[in-house]
């Protein structure tokens, strides 16, 4: 009973006081309505874009040198690239000078902090988010509508043209290593060929197969050819009725087979000496030849990605001419505006009404122990 008795007490302090009440409340509410009435219309233009995959700016993706399938959009990390870039102050300070916002927001250029004001105040209207499909959204409000769609577009293209900047230099970098290597392969390969041409020539060695094949069967061909002189020897002196000059032609058929088959062997000898390194050499020659032919591959595909066109973004909706203010919302200021001034002006009727027995004047003036 005592807190319903409370409660009515409550109820009759509002209702006598209900008249300061509602003129509270009205006064707020005509206030907020000339405030709001007051306060600067703001458009906000949007646009909308996903962020590319960087395989479309890699040859191996391009030339089908890649071991995976090639992407099209952007992961997370590509994303957070674009936001971070979008936030730079590379952006935001191409945007002040290309739409001259110092005189836009009326702020001196040359004063000290100029800088940081503009740059501020821009990233007070100045939004861009990742929303929950992965797409970034870039906002811009401003009190001209034409100027915030103009702002929202140029701050994208700036985006995009900051990307393939930084691509582009990576692409170089690739470049000055790819051409850096092509140039120590020339060198090694010129090195290898000297070397190899000094062994050839030293060895007489051109084409170890075929050579091999040569004087095994020269080698072959001379031993029976020695073999046949000996027996044709060893029959002549046996038999008395041999000539003697017919012995003589022999002997000196077999001594000049036999010169020929020594100087044949030494021939082998200096050939098998120089195969193994030759060959070695040769082999390190066909790979040396090979790999600059890859780097010199590489680097043409490397230039040519450099050279072309490609995306870092997929526009989804370019920034529009708004047609509605974003803000102010009038009705919700008032409205808000009122129900505060209602709910404080009954928390002050009611502290009022219990403590209106107190004086106020001889509590203030009273000495402190």
């Amino acid at each position: 009973m005592e807190q319903k008795d409370n409660l009515l007490g409550v109820l009759e302090i509002i209702f006598r006081r209900k008249r300061e009440i509602f003129k509270i409340c009205g006064i707020v509410f005509v206030g907020s309505v000339i405030i709001s009435l007051l306060l600067p219309v703001y458009y906000k233009s949007t646009t909308t874009f996903y962020a590319a995959s960087p395989d479309l700016a890699n040859p191996d993706k391009l030339f089908g040198g890649g071991n995976s399938d090639t992407r099209y959009y952007g992961t997370g990390e590509d994303i957070d690239r674009l936001l971070t870039i979008a936030q730079s102050a590379d952006v935001i300070n191409y945007l002040v000078g290309k739409f001259d916002l110092y005189k836009h927001y009326n702020i001196d250029s040359t004063g000290a902090k100029a800088l940081y004001k503009v740059r501020e105040r821009l990233m007070d209207l100045y939004v861009v988010q990742k929303t929950k499909y992965d797409a970034i959204e870039l906002s811009v409000e401003d009190k001209d509508k034409i100027l915030a769609a103009q702002i929202a577009n140029e701050a994208r293209r700036r985006i995009e043209e900051i990307s393939i900047k930084l691509i582009k230099e990576g692409q170089q970098q690739t470049l000055n290593t790819c051409e850096q290597n092509i140039k120590e392969s020339e060198a090694q390969l010129n090195a290898l060929g000297d070397s190899l041409a000094r062994l050839r020539e030293r060895y007489s060695i051109y084409n170890p197969e075929s050579q091999g094949e040569t004087y095994a069967s020269l080698l072959v061909g001379s031993e029976s050819q020695v073999a046949s002189f000996q027996g044709k020897l060893e029959s002549y002196k046996s038999n008395p009725r041999t000539p003697r000059d017919t012995i003589i032609r022999v002997e000196a058929n077999l001594k000049g087979a036999e010169q020929q088959l020594k100087k044949l062997k030494e021939d082998v000898k200096i050939f098998n000496q120089g195969m193994s390194i030759v060959h070695i050499l040769t082999d390190q020659h066909e790979k040396a030849r090979f790999q600059l032919s890859w780097d010199k591959e590489r680097y043409k595909h490397l230039m040519t990605a450099k050279q072309g066109d490609f995306l870092v973004i997929h526009l989804v909706e370019e920034a529009q001419v708004p047609v509605v203010k974003s803000r102010p919302v009038r009705s919700l200021i008032v409205l808000a505006a009122t129900v505060v001034a209602f709910i404080l002006s009954i928390l002050g009727v009611l502290i009022l009404e219990s403590y209106k027995d107190v004086n106020w004047r001889e509590l203030y003036n009273s000495p402190s122990e």
